[in-house]
């Protein structure tokens, strides 16, 4: 490279380099908000033929999901996110919501007997306050409508819900909005 020619770039980056880099950035800026803009305006799932069932009868919605405004647990005297829907029927019957195997059929303190049941496409469904006595155990594969367990108080985390089912759904090992794949705001 001559050398006029080299003075007249490094004359260049000394003069409007600066704006280059700032024009860089905003594009960077930009472009992230877009696509993340385009992202969270749909969730692609690849779920065309997939039919959810709705895990009670005649269920009421008791607490309702919520991943960015806090509700609070009166049971635990906090507030925080419920990245799960709260059922209450007058049955306690608990069915599958998919076709699926049966991952885990587990208890701990907090969240009760729970039941997890991995589906296609990503699915996972999880059952939580059940009673002890669960219609499935570990490895069994179910039905979409299948009763699988009761729904009671098992759950010490709600306790001031009463019986009631605590149903999450994740995809990709993200949580989702149940709302989004079950008409459960008609009940």
């Amino acid at each position: 490279m001559e050398i006029g020619k080299e003075n007249k770039f490094v004359e260049f980056i000394k003069k409007y380099g600066i704006y280059v880099a700032v024009g860089v950035v905003v594009f960077a800026v930009a472009l992230t908000f877009t696509l993340l803009a385009t992202l969270n305006g749909s969730v692609p799932t690849g779920t065309g033929n997939l039919q959810f069932v709705m895990p009670m009868e005649n269920a009421s919605v008791i607490k309702d999901y919520s991943d960015t405004a806090l509700q609070k647990n009166e049971t635990l005297n906090q507030w925080e996110a419920h990245l799960a829907v709260d059922l209450a029927s007058e049955s306690s019957d608990v069915f599958a919501v998919l076709d699926g195997t049966v991952a885990s059929v587990d208890y701990n303190y907090g969240d009760g007997y729970t039941i997890t049941i991995n589906h296609s496409d990503g699915f996972v469904s999880i059952y939580s306050s059940l009673q002890e006595d669960t219609a499935v155990k570990e490895g069994d594969n179910v039905v979409a409508g299948q009763k699988i367990g009761s729904a009671s108080e098992s759950s010490s985390n709600e306790l001031d819900l009463g019986s009631h089912l605590h149903f999450t759904l994740m995809l990709n090992d993200d949580y989702v909005d149940p709302n989004d794949y079950l008409s459960l705001q008609a009940k």
